[in-house]
Formats: structure tokens, sequence, C-alpha cells
């Protein structure tokens, strides 16, 4: 069985952020992730999480309200980006976080894809210790976002060949990208480590869209060190829709483990 996290920038949200790790250990997560932890410091991090995990967290964004998304592939932002990631790689290694999602940020064309492979091979160099991953995401949520296409990504990840640089799957991204989110997997599994999953169409609580969940758990349990996240966007209070958490979880291991 694979291991469980719940984002708590969008689950938990009845309680202040600091109170969330705790609620995600007493409904059953394994751990946790967390898009942008910088409001806190890590020793108040340290003590809100206890002994659970943090599987993950993202770069900083710069000014979100203002339409910042990320600054890896934006010419000109190379010392805002490394300013950010050695930021983002300080709190993963205090926190003991695998993963960091680098964020691309609103770029488009050739130099912004090769200021993007520049900037991941640069923070892999800096930080020998943690997996990155990068995220194509959709472009009616993330207008603008340079890396929107999971193909792209796969291009960018096999052109660096660092193995520590892989592909954040997430099945709502995937499905409203690509239409077919089985196909996506399919194609890029071997790049993949880290997964996230929501609901299909209204990105609440998991299940739909054709993508078998108890399927995908048992792909996920026999590859290295994967999480699978939940990142959607409660229709309920989060405690009470944890159904779907409760009906895999109570599979047990799959079979031929």
């Amino acid at each position: 069985m694979p291991l469980f996290a719940a984002n708590l920038t969008l689950l938990f949200n009845e309680v202040p952020m600091l109170d969330r790790p705790d609620w995600a250990r007493r409904t059953g997560f394994d751990g946790v992730e967390v898009l942008f932890p910088y409001d806190h410091p890590v020793a108040d991090w340290e003590r809100a999480l206890g002994d659970l995990p943090m599987a993950l967290i993202n770069t900083p964004p710069g000014d979100w309200l203002s339409g910042d998304r990320g600054f890896a592939a934006r010419p000109g932002d190379e010392a805002v980006f490394r300013d950010g990631f050695l930021h983002a790689a300080d709190y993963a290694t205090r926190l003991k976080v695998p993963t960091v999602h680098v964020m691309a940020g609103v770029a488009r064309g050739p130099q912004a894809e090769a200021t993007f492979t520049e900037n991941l091979t640069w923070a892999a160099e800096q930080a020998p210790g943690l997996r990155l991953s990068i995220e194509p995401l959709n472009p009616e949520d993330m207008p603008g976002y340079f890396l929107n296409d999971y193909d792209q990504a796969a291009r960018i990840i096999d052109d660096i060949g660092n193995p520590r640089i892989g592909l954040q799957f997430d099945l709502w991204h995937a499905a409203r990208l690509h239409g077919d989110a089985h196909l996506v997997w399919r194609q890029h599994r071997d790049r993949i480590n880290h997964v996230q999953i929501a609901g299909f169409p209204a990105r609440n609580e998991p299940g739909g869209g054709g993508f078998s969940l108890p399927d995908l758990c048992d792909q996920v349990a026999g590859m290295d060190r994967v999480w699978i996240a939940a990142e959607y966007r409660p229709s309920r209070g989060t405690a009470q829709g944890l159904f779907w958490l409760n009906a895999l979880k109570s599979r047990g291991t799959p079979i031929g483990d």
C-alpha cells in the first residue's frame, strides 16, 4: 500500500495551518505536503509535525496576487529563482522533506525552456540530497504557465538526465491537459516521482474521470518512495469526506506484493 499525504494548503482549512498536521494524522494520512510553508518558521513546523513526515513543498512563487507563479523558466529572473530555491532547500533539509516541486512560472518560448533547463540543472547540483519535481499545469487554472504539457516536461527531464529530477503526476491537471490521464500515466510512469489526486471534473474528493484509484495505488506501491497526495477542494468538512481514503487503505497490501 502506498503512503498517502494530505495537502494542507487545501485540506483541513477549517482550522489554522499549524493545527492541520494533527488533523491529518488523526484521520488516517501517513504524511502531509504544503504548497508554500514559508509563512511559518521551521521550528513551528517541527512542533506541529512531530513525527509526521512532510512529503513535498514548492519553491516560493513570488507575489501570487500579482500573477507570479515561480521563476525557474523566466529569463532575467535567475537570481530571484536561485535565492528562492536555496530558501526552499533549507526548509526541505531541516524538515526532512524528500521532494521539492520547482515552479516554472509564467513564460514561453525557447529562451524560457533554456532558462528552465539551466535552473533545474543548477538546483540539482546545489541540493544533492533532494529530489526535484516539475509539474505541467493546465492553462485554465494557471494561465500563461510555462510548463503545460507532459511530453514537454518529459523531454526536459530526459535532456537533463539527472535521476533526481522527475515528473509530478497530477490526475486533475493530466486530465485537463490531455483528456486521457491513463494514457499520460502509461507514457510517463517511469519518470514520475510524486503523485497528486483529485476528483474529476469538479476537483473535489478523489474519484471519477475513468481512472481507477485502486489500480493507481497498486502501481504506486511498487515505485520507489513515491507518495500519493490528496490535493483537492473538499465539498464538505474535510474529515467527513475521507470515505475514499478509508476505502483505499482498507484494501491492505496489493495482490502480488
